[in-house]
């Protein structure tokens, strides 16, 4: 994982200016809690959806 320690300078100023990156798994593991089970009702309802459709 990315440091936020980490610094890039500026040319036109000479400064240092700190970088803010977020790695992508990072911003997705909070929202996993509510994401996965909605995800699994409605893989369920189309693979019920499915079946029923093919009886």
């Amino acid at each position: 994982m990315s440091s936020p320690t980490s610094h890039t300078t500026n040319a036109a100023h000479d400064t240092v200016t700190p970088v803010q990156e977020q790695e992508a798994v990072d911003a997705i593991v909070p929202m996993i809690p509510i994401v996965l089970p909605l995800v699994g009702g409605v893989l369920m309802f189309l693979l019920a959806f499915i079946a029923i459709y093919m009886a």
